[in-house]
């Protein structure tokens, strides 16, 4: 082969190298995609105040003795008691009654042998009816108080979380309408937004834990009741497209 001929060759895989190379830097070109301008991170929030509408009381009772026999019938006798009270004003979702932990476990001397026995009957009673609950507090005299606690229902809430959000959004529209005018903007577009909501946690449950003796003092009286207020918060958060 001469060196003409060579030389040729070579000049042509060189063209075709360099047109190669053009094709590729003009597609990376035309594929990185333009920078982003106007583009505003935003948030806002609203919270209501609203009386809390359910009231929660557990109930328990304590019992121990030498024979788990004996210990587990004098739980469900007090258990079954106070169950028939709660029964005779229960309403669905003004006075909701439901029976919670029931335990029985060995006692030990200090040489490790079992020497009696020790149980524990809960019995919760929650609803929006708080005079009823409190009333029958004082009807049931085989448990005693041991948490009392407040707490907004879920219609409540559900019913202000709209008016809640309604507020939040307007204000996430007005920050960023304002932005958009104090950097030059027409206007703006929404480009995503995420709105969460939330409320203040139960009240501190209030620990009313008495003795058989004083149980049996108090049937009869009503529990005094004061819910307190709860808030309710909406957050929305989200970015805006400025527009011209």
């Amino acid at each position: 082969m001469s060196t003409a001929s060579i030389t040729s060759s070579t000049r042509a895989a060189l063209a075709a190298a360099a047109l190669l190379s053009s094709a590729w830097a003009a597609h990376a070109q035309n594929a990185a995609p333009a920078p982003v301008q106007g583009i505003v991170n935003l948030s806002s929030s609203a919270t209501v105040e609203v009386t809390k509408d359910l009231l929660s009381v557990v109930f328990t009772t304590t019992r121990e003795g030498a024979d788990a026999g004996t210990v587990q019938t004098q739980l469900k006798q007090a258990l079954d008691a106070a169950l028939a009270e709660a029964r005779k004003v229960a309403r669905p979702g003004q006075i909701d009654v439901q029976t919670g932990n029931f335990s029985l476990y060995p006692r030990y001397s200090p040489q490790g042998k079992i020497n009696g026995w020790q149980g524990t009957a809960e019995l919760g009673v929650e609803g929006r009816d708080m005079a009823g609950i409190g009333t029958l507090t004082g009807r049931i005299g085989t448990m005693t108080i041991s948490r009392v606690g407040y707490n907004l229902s879920r219609e409540l809430r559900e019913k202000v979380e709209g008016d809640v959000a309604t507020q939040a959004i307007a204000r996430f529209r007005a920050k960023a309408a304002d932005y958009a005018k104090q950097f030059g903007y027409a206007g703006y577009t929404v480009r995503e937004v995420a709105v969460n909501t939330g409320e203040s946690g139960p009240t501190p449950v209030m620990p009313l834990l008495r003795s058989k003796a004083m149980a049996s003092a108090v049937v009869d009286e009503a529990l005094p009741v004061e819910p307190g207020k709860g808030s309710v918060t909406v957050q929305v958060a989200g970015t805006v497209q400025m527009t011209p």
